[in-house]
């Protein structure tokens, strides 16, 4: 129970980060600065497009944003399946 608690919790700290990194975020939470003064964390969201603003992909901001959150929710399940797994007990299955 309580494993399924924190997942849920990681899951919704990762939904958060992921929505602030896209371009959908509408939420100004923290003043021009930057959150704890990191410039780097604008109140406005939209790091992925910032990041790639003067390259040649930044028309692709949209698909470079799907791919990296597919890819880092494919890394925590795997690292669910690993932790979740139970112990061998080294008993042969009949």
């Amino acid at each position: 129970m309580i494993r399924r608690i924190l997942m849920l919790g990681l899951v919704a700290v990762l939904a958060t980060a992921f929505f602030y990194l896209s371009r959908f975020w509408y939420l100004s939470l923290w003043d021009r600065p930057g959150l704890l003064g990191w410039e780097a964390l604008r109140p406005q969201g939209g790091l992925v497009g910032q990041w790639l603003r003067g390259t040649n992909a930044a028309p692709f901001e949209l698909l470079i944003w799907a791919l990296g959150c597919f890819g880092v929710l494919s890394l925590v399940q795997k690292l669910y399946d690993v932790l979740s797994k139970p112990p061998e007990t080294g008993e042969p299955h009949e």
